[in-house]
């Protein structure tokens, strides 16, 4: 199984955690990911407000990239990416005009893009692609009796995800029992973290984040997984904030769900970046068997 990858700008500053353990986990269960040489920035979700057709144009260009290398699915980890890469794609066939000044844009640059490129999530793939019974044949440490709150986001199953339930999504806590743990009910599972509200608004984004921490707490999770990097350090890296605005004690772990898979695989900690988490994961690395 072999796939173009497209680690995002995240992956490279407060999201290595979650490129380091999709490298590892998709190395261990035989999916090869090749890298997209000269990638560029998606332009994420806001710029598309500022800039829209240059937002198409630095998304398209990373599809062009991908296109040159084959037939190959491109896969992305970052909910955001997949759904500015996604979203470019449907564009691009819904509006002519609209193609035809990417690939005018494109062709100045040197490159050309038919359109035909598939984005694909990482979820999406270890899902539909690999399966979960094959995962599970590779757990060798379950987490047997951690209790998971799976947040997927507001991004990744909507307006783009065609993979899951849009509202009601059930992947990741299918996943989480694959590992060996038990998702917990969390009605919060596709509320908004804030996003970038977080540099605008900060006490707006703040509620945001409490609410999700209060409904995982509610639910009695000893951890919270994520699958986008933006999501993951908003309800993980505030925690303080939100503890001295709303006068909480929230230490709750967050994990990216490949963290969390990776150690039912029997991949090491270190091996997974969890040393780089703000909120240490001791109490989830206990319940591994010896």
């Amino acid at each position: 199984m072999k796939y173009s990858y497209y680690p995002g700008c995240s992956a490279e500053a407060t999201a290595v955690g979650y490129d380091v353990s999709t490298r590892a986990v998709c190395a261990k269960l035989g999916i090869e990911l090749v890298e997209l040489p000269d990638w560029n920035c998606c332009g994420s979700t806001s710029y598309f407000s500022v800039r829209e057709l240059r937002s198409f144009g630095i998304s398209a260009r990373n599809l062009a990239i991908a296109q040159e290398m084959g037939d190959m699915d491109l896969v992305t980890t970052c909910n955001a990416c997949y759904t500015v890469l996604a979203k470019t794609n449907r564009y691009m066939a819904d509006n002519a005009q609209l193609r035809a000044d990417i690939v005018e844009a494109l062709h100045r640059a040197g490159r050309h893009y038919d359109g035909n490129v598939k984005v694909r999530h990482l979820v999406d793939v270890l899902v539909n692609d690999l399966g979960y019974d094959a995962i599970r044949e590779r757990v060798t440490k379950p987490l047997t009796g951690v209790r998971v709150a799976c947040y997927y986001g507001c991004q990744m199953t909507r307006p783009m995800g065609t993979f899951d339930d849009p509202e009601f999504p059930v992947t990741l806590d299918k996943l989480t029992e694959v590992a060996g743990a038990t998702p917990v009910d969390y009605p919060c599972k596709t509320k908004c973290c804030g996003g970038m509200l977080m540099l605008t608004n900060e006490q707006a984004a703040l509620r945001l984040c409490f609410e999700l921490l209060k409904s995982a707490r509610d639910s009695e999770a000893d951890v919270i997984i994520a699958a986008c990097p933006l999501c993951e350090m908003n309800v993980e890296a505030y925690q303080s904030r939100v503890n001295k605005e709303y006068g909480t004690d929230f230490h709750i772990p967050v994990m990216y769900f490949t963290q969390l898979l990776g150690l039912a695989l029997g991949i090491s900690a270190k091996d997974l970046a969890l040393d780089k988490q703000v909120v240490p994961v001791d109490s989830v690395l206990a319940a591994l068997p010896a």
